[in-house]
């Protein structure tokens, strides 16, 4: 598991945003957290799962630590 550090909500958020904004993806208003994580995991060319798994063996992701996903190794 990743040792970065956990973070939720509106300091989630923020972080999503910021690297959202970075990559060029386009911030609409009322957008879910969920959804904007999924946008950037597509466009880093990953898996849009963010949320979606009840098991996850992603451990190179970056969004591991605020994922509600169980992480199994390969």
């Amino acid at each position: 598991m990743s040792d970065k550090k956990y973070k939720k909500g509106p300091k989630l958020f923020s972080l999503a945003r910021k690297r959202a904004l970075m990559l060029g993806i386009p911030q609409e208003k009322g957008v879910k957290l969920a959804e904007l994580i999924g946008r950037i995991q597509e466009k880093e060319g990953n898996p849009s799962c963010f949320r979606k798994k009840e098991v996850c063996s992603e451990t190179a992701c970056c969004w591991q630590a605020s994922c509600d996903a169980r992480m199994e190794r390969k």
